[in-house]
């Protein structure tokens, strides 16, 4: 009897012992936070994915989706991929899901930010939706500071509506960074670099750029919807290297500014200037 009374506390200690191992075995999905920074670019998000640990190829996966065509934007036909579209916030996955569930969640945030308030506002400014999503990107790109949003989209439409060329450098860092392949280019931009050809070159090339340079936040989204109303045509990075930019209407003013930064890049060995505010 005390055998088997023994066999019996026997048995139950490795049942317990086995549900507490089976039970060790099956832990929590461990999540990851995923911050997409506002006006990150499509090699720029897959970069994130790939440190993050998602599975996948981000590129392939936001090339196309099911839950969004560009055409209904009025892209057209042939539109690469899902640039623009790919909505810059922070997502929680479970680690090693696909890159591709990320794309989703992009997606279905910008459905969810993005309301028909912006379309309409697109369609009165003559524009469609998909080509206001481009002077947003280009917003998002150029712009330092939020007060300056609104001016930049400004200076975007009055260049447009006068058909010369928008002269907007961070069109051509996308070209660069596209044909070198590479997801983010420092540094200031070459003689040479300002001659690549490529309809991303808005000093070359009149016009919009073909798709969006990069995945705008809301704030210069609404910036491209509601521009300033100012008259200027020029802008350019201020020489006190604070983040704001200097706008002016005539060339002459321009060419001063843009002596002033120069200036103030010579000054400091071919580097912006450093803000000593405060």
């Amino acid at each position: 009897m005390f055998l088997a009374a023994a066999a019996l506390v026997a048995g139950v200690v490795l049942a317990v012992r086995s549900r507490t191992r089976s039970h060790a075995a099956v832990r929590e999905p461990q999540t990851v936070r995923i911050v997409i920074p506002e006006g990150s670019t499509r090699a720029q998000i897959a970069e994130i994915a790939a440190r993050e640990k998602l599975k996948g190829d981000y590129l392939s996966a936001s090339r196309s989706s099911s839950l969004l065509a560009p055409r209904a934007f009025g892209a057209p036909a042939g539109t690469p991929d899902l640039e623009g579209f790919l909505f810059p916030a922070t997502y929680e996955l479970y680690a090693g899901e696909p890159a591709s569930r990320l794309v989703s969640e992009q997606l279905r945030a910008f459905a969810d930010q993005v309301g028909r308030g912006e379309d309409r506002r697109a369609r009165a400014l003559g524009l469609t939706p998909y080509e206001l999503l481009i002077v947003a990107s280009m917003v998002e790109r150029e712009a330092r500071v939020p007060g300056d949003r609104a001016k930049i989209a400004a200076v975007i439409y009055n260049r447009l509506r006068r058909g010369v060329p928008l002269g907007v450098d961070a069109s051509i860092y996308y070209a660069l960074e596209r044909a070198r392949r590479v997801a983010t280019l420092t540094g200031e931009l070459t003689q040479a670099d300002l001659r690549i050809d490529s309809p991303y070159n808005t000093r070359t090339h009149k016009g919009l750029p073909p798709t969006p340079i990069s995945n705008p936040g809301l704030a210069s989204i609404r910036a491209a919807a509601h521009p300033a109303h100012v008259p200027y045509m020029y802008y350019v990075a201020g020489a006190d290297g604070c983040g704001e930019h200097v706008f002016s209407v005539t060339p002459a003013q321009f060419e001063a500014d843009a002596a002033a930064y120069r200036a103030a890049l010579a000054k400091n060995s071919g580097h912006p200037p450093s803000c000593r505010r405060g």
